[in-house]
């Protein structure tokens, strides 16, 4: 459920004791957002189309009816429904107390948005005057932030969209609590009172799924809360969660989850941690579902978005392990039955986890991400699994190989990652194993993450450039103005439209789940038209 603010006087008496200021805004315009930190206040505001939207650790289905705050260190992120366009406006400001201190603002989640009707000031007509040349536009800037802010916190009156997502609530209620019953559309849709086919499309808009696909989620979690707690049989979970079909229950199953009901259950038997993310890549192709993974929305974002609700035990994914002694306490209060890590450990940190469990250090440099998933499989005692999914890859591989060989030719390609001003090339280890040794692509430079000059990029002119950009606010804004510059307008792949931005994740993680992840995020921008 989002957060919603109720005005009134205590909210007058917060605001009168706070300056506000715009800073900044910012026109995405053509989604989807990778996850990234925002330095300041911000509000988005969706100019159009819809899709999921995460604010730290809150998930919303967003849409041009409702505006979303976000706090300073926040993480955001939003991809659209179905790859249609979802464009929005990014609107930073400070917050200041009296005294000149940072202040906080008394508003976070989701808000309705302002009524366009009879007034020029909207998300649009400030983007319009921030970026005018006259010297006044700013100043006239701030004055319509202001009274945006005043149009948007003032006491609302209940309207139909916020009705109709009261009646949404009501039947999506009744789904988890029902779901083992036989439902149907008529009879969600009477108890929402609108029509069927207007409930079905008002279901997938609010919450970027069709009703179906929401009962099939809530059964099978079901299913899996009932293998993780008790010896069921198989038919019998399937028939307490709505499936009179054991078989057809199994086919769901595996395509919603990625394992087989049978081998899900075999996963939760043993208490395997996973104690950095890499680590559940391997696990994950070794059919083991973690029983504890560190979790984060920007860190870990695929783990996160996909398998949270699977995973009973989240530890800290902040800034790549900063949080390992918490992690430890965690570990110390669940006992699981055995560890698995990656072997850039703190002093000392190495011990405190024998004490826990029998632990596997993955060595993460002597070793490339085949051989760690060989050990973490030996070390549990799955090597047969290892080798199936290692078998899968290559095939995988050779029909890729032969896919981008024939869309790409002899065209030339560079490897890039831009951060804080500065670009690298191949900048990581999967990705040059990927692109170098396993696919032998034409790549200009296959040093692995040393430091390129903006010159020497111009100097090699690639036919190609795939381009990961951090997403952190000093970065996006030397991005910003780097991007103007006519050295980077001049190249050969700008101009062709040829660069292909690529998202942190899976291309910074070295496992083998991530690596697999990688080879259909390639095929899928090299070889389609992929919306970028």
């Amino acid at each position: 459920m989002s957060e919603q603010l109720s005005p009134g006087l205590p909210l007058f008496r917060e605001l009168n004791d706070l300056w506000l200021k715009l800073v900044d805004i910012e026109w995405l315009a053509h989604g989807p957002l990778e996850p990234r930190l925002v330095g300041t206040h911000a509000i988005l505001a969706i100019a159009q189309g819809e899709g999921d939207l995460t604010i730290g650790l809150q998930e919303f289905h967003a849409s041009s009816h409702f505006v979303y705050f976000i706090s300073p260190g926040q993480t955001i992120a939003a991809r659209s429904d179905n790859g249609e366009t979802f464009s929005f406006y990014l609107i930073h400001f400070r917050v200041r107390a009296e005294n000149g201190s940072d202040g906080d603002f008394p508003a976070s989640g989701e808000l309705p948005a302002p009524s366009r009707a009879g007034s020029d000031t909207t998300a649009e007509t400030l983007l319009r005057y921030w970026s005018g040349g006259e010297p006044l536009h700013r100043l006239r800037a701030q004055a319509l932030f202001q009274e945006w802010l005043y149009r948007l916190l003032q006491p609302m009156p209940r309207n139909a969209v916020a009705n109709s997502r009261l009646a949404l609530e009501r039947t999506k209620a009744y789904i988890d609590t029902h779901y083992h019953e036989n439902l149907t559309i008529e009879q969600l849709a009477r108890l929402a009172e609108i029509s069927p086919k207007y409930y079905v499309d008002l279901f997938k808009k609010t919450y970027g799924l069709s009703t179906i696909d929401y009962v099939t989620e809530t059964r099978l979690s079901q299913a899996k809360r009932l293998m993780a707690q008790s010896d069921m049989k198989l038919n019998e979970i399937a028939r307490r969660v709505g499936y009179q079909d054991e078989f057809y229950f199994s086919r769901k199953f595996k395509q919603a989850i990625g394992l087989s009901p049978s081998a899900y259950a075999k996963s939760r038997q043993r208490k395997v941690a996973a104690y950095m993310s890499p680590v559940v890549g391997h696990l994950l192709a070794l059919n083991l579902m973690p029983y504890a993974a560190p979790l984060h929305p920007k860190w870990t974002l695929h783990y996160y978005k996909t398998y949270r609700a699977d995973i009973p035990l989240h530890l800290s994914a902040y800034r790549f392990n900063q949080d390992w002694e918490a992690n430890l306490a965690v570990l110390t209060d669940s006992r699981p039955d055995a560890i698995v890590t990656l072997d850039h450990l703190h002093p000392g940190e190495r011990e405190r986890l024998e004490d826990i469990a029998p632990v596997l250090v993955l060595p993460s440099r002597e070793t490339g991400w085949r051989e760690q998933l060989r050990l973490t499989a030996r070390f549990i005692g799955v090597e047969s699994d290892a080798e199936a999914w290692l078998v899968q890859y290559e095939r995988k591989l050779r029909r890729l190989g032969e896919n981008i060989r024939q869309e790409l030719g002899d065209e030339s390609l560079l490897a890039l990652s831009y951060y804080k001003g500065q670009f690298y090339s191949c900048p990581t280890r999967g990705m040059q194993e990927l692109l170098c040794e396993e696919l032998q692509l034409n790549l200009l430079k296959r040093t692995y993450n040393v430091p390129i000059t903006a010159e020497r990029i111009a100097e090699l002119d690639a036919d190609r450039i795939l381009l990961n950009i951090c997403q952190e606010p000093e970065t996006l804004s030397f991005w910003q103005a780097h991007q103007a510059t006519l050295l980077w307008q001049d190249l050969k792949a700008t101009r062709q439209s040829k660069v292909h931005f690529v998202p942190s994740d899976p291309w910074r993680e070295y496992s083998a789940h991530a690596v697999s992840r990688m080879a259909d995020d390639l095929e899928n921008r090299l070889c389609v038209n992929y919306p970028l």
